[in-house]
């Protein structure tokens, strides 16, 4: 366990770790402070944050499990203590981690007598089990189990449609969220209007990743959200009635909003997202995981910075280049470095 003293900075707005410890292979917690903020921002973070830690983190799990000649999900199998049901739902309590991209396939091949846990397993390279004692099923007799997994990486809740079963395979409630539970509290101090206000939140993983790493990743994903906010096509809106016809002038969402325009080719740049073009899935989330966003951040660039990104291959860049029609106008000179393959 890590306890630390909570200090209040009256001059910047600062977070800090207090406390984390490590309960079991699949509870992690940790409690972390912001401050100091202005009354009613506690409040006003702590829920988009709450909310975001439960619905915009990925996780990965088992989602379908496929059996040889079993007719119903409730059958049981002569040698196995568990009825098939029993095993699926033993097999929605492994937590896996992964930098998995779509679905992957795996598998257990066993033979009894024996107890069956996680790590009979066989996995890709890309996925890793948290846990490997958690339990499947117990063999009393010496027959051989075979199961052939899918593994998908998601977030949310997927629960199982009865049109989603097929001839011996059965799909799995996934609950792809690897955050547990998450709870915020708010102490206030100060007197009168310069009353000021400290978050305390409370992140409980299940050892997929750590609540330092879910505060941070469920941050970063709320940003991206409002992000396109930030990059108005026209800097005035225009409002028309039947009586009155006026403009109306964006407001800055934040003072360094006017460093962001140095050049017009910069804000152009800015404004262009790559979830604007048609990238295939896992091209996307490269680029997204190594923080590229917008046209600006990919042209910043070179061939040599994106075939360092995992996952990513040269096929990729000319893909990319074939999908994204970049007008020359809006290109300076030597800037797109990956033009050279």
């Amino acid at each position: 366990m890590v306890r630390e003293k909570v200090t209040v900075s009256t001059r910047t707005l600062e977070w800090k770790c207090v406390e984390s410890r490590v309960d079991s292979r699949r509870l992690y917690y940790g409690r972390f402070i912001l401050s100091p903020l202005m009354k009613g921002q506690a409040d006003t973070i702590g829920i988009a944050m709450r909310r975001a830690l439960f619905a915009e983190i990925e996780g990965t799990c088992i989602t379908r499990a496929k059996f040889e000649k079993i007719p119903h999900e409730y059958s049981t199998i002569v040698g196995i203590e568990e009825s098939i049901h029993e095993i699926l739902m033993n097999l929605k309590e492994i937590v896996l981690r992964s930098n998995l991209y779509g679905i992957c396939n795996a598998s257990i091949s066993v033979k009894g007598p024996g107890c069956v846990t996680a790590q009979d397993i066989i996995l890709p390279p890309s996925v890793e089990i948290v846990d490997n004692t958690q339990h499947i099923a117990n063999l009393t007799e010496p027959i051989n189990l075979r199961i052939q997994l899918e593994i998908e990486r998601n977030r949310g809740y997927h629960i199982k449609t009865p049109n989603n079963f097929q001839d011996g395979s059965y799909p799995i409630d996934a609950v792809f969220m690897p955050v547990r539970n998450a709870n915020y509290s708010i102490h206030s101090y100060g007197n009168g209007n310069e009353k000021q206000e400290i978050l305390f939140l409370e992140i409980w993983t299940n050892g997929s990743l750590t609540p330092k790493e879910a505060l941070h990743e469920a941050s970063r994903n709320l940003i991206d959200l409002f992000i396109p906010f930030l990059h108005p096509e026209e800097e005035n809106v225009h409002f028309e009635n039947n009586q009155h016809k006026g403009t109306l002038t964006f407001f800055t969402f934040h003072h360094r909003l006017a460093k962001l325009r140095k050049t017009k080719t910069e804000i152009v740049l800015k404004s262009i997202f790559l979830d604007q073009f048609e990238l295939p899935p896992r091209i996307y989330n490269c680029l997204k995981r190594s923080n590229i966003h917008t046209l600006l951040d990919l042209l910043n660039k070179s061939k040599e910075d994106l075939m360092k990104i995992e996952h990513f291959r040269i096929e990729d860049i000319k893909q990319i280049l074939d999908i994204i029609k970049i007008e020359k106008a809006f290109l300076p000179r030597n800037q797109f470095e990956i033009h050279s393959i």
